[in-house]
């Protein structure tokens, strides 16, 4: 009798053939299905990808429903790392893309991208090392603060008079986009200009901090607009992938910024 595709195990791809794909890892936030768990371990073994992170999940990911839905994903459920914040979910990665239903308001539609659009992009940073493909939970998706910590936000175009995907839907959808762009690159690679790697999201984080807090100092960034503002400079720096070179002259840049309003503000006096 021949086995189904559900009775045959196989071992899991050999990581060289792979290594692109292995460092594409997928961030579930606050998650509160345990069957999304596990069906999004499982299409994680579909797709080739192993590295799952779950932040502050409400559901338990040794729950019964997740081992049930997990089907050949069981090893990647359980070596899931259970971390409280997203940013530590994301501290390695040098590139963070957000999956949102909702795409309006100042801090969404800056950065939003169909996933044939964005998922390349993902791959890219990939070439360099870890990145992130972030869900949030199933009754309000991704915060917005949240959302600010994403360079990019996916929009998957469902139906406007009801948008919201159940969570391991979306999640099959974004990693069967993510593969289709991965086979058309290994199919078509040949060879490529080294380039430097992007700096880390921590790396990143701390220079933006800097900068905001100049652009304070100098005024540009103020009010009740502020945040919008600088969500607008982070995404116009994070989309452009600064390598850790370019992430100390944005420290550089900061520091000469403060020494001026100081000295402004010395005059003054």
């Amino acid at each position: 009798m021949t086995p189904t595709p559900d009775e045959t195990d196989s071992p899991l791809p050999c990581p060289a053939a792979t290594e692109l794909l292995a460092r594409c890892r997928v961030v579930l936030v606050r998650t509160q299905i345990a069957g999304n768990l596990g069906a999004t371990a499982r299409v994680m073994r579909n797709m080739g990808l192993r590295d799952l992170v779950l932040v502050a999940p409400e559901a338990d990911p040794a729950d019964r429903q997740a081992r049930q839905l997990s089907t050949h994903g069981e090893a990647i459920l359980e070596q899931a790392r259970l971390v409280p914040d997203l940013s530590a979910a994301v501290a390695d990665c040098l590139l963070v893309v957000g999956t949102s239903a909702r795409v309006g308001g100042p801090l969404r539609r800056q950065t939003v991208g169909l996933p044939e659009e964005v998922l390349p992009l993902l791959l890219d940073a990939a070439a360099s090392g870890p990145v992130a493909l972030v869900f949030g939970p199933e009754r309000t998706g991704l915060l917005d603060v949240e959302v600010t910590r994403c360079h990019h936000l996916l929009h998957i175009p469902s139906d406007e008079s009801y948008p919201a995907l159940n969570l391991a839907q979306a999640v099959a959808i974004c990693l069967y986009e993510l593969r289709r762009a991965w086979l058309r690159r290994t199919e078509s690679r040949g060879s490529a200009p080294e380039v430097s790697p992007p700096a880390s999201f921590e790396q990143q984080e701390r220079a933006f901090e800097h900068l905001r807090a100049a652009l304070e100092a100098i005024h540009f960034v103020y009010g009740p607009k502020g945040d919008a503002l600088m969500h607008a400079v982070r995404h116009l720096l994070g989309r452009a992938g600064p390598t850790a070179m370019e992430v100390d002259l944005l420290f550089g840049l900061a520091r000469q910024m403060r020494w001026i309003a100081d000295q402004g503000r010395e005059q003054e006096e």
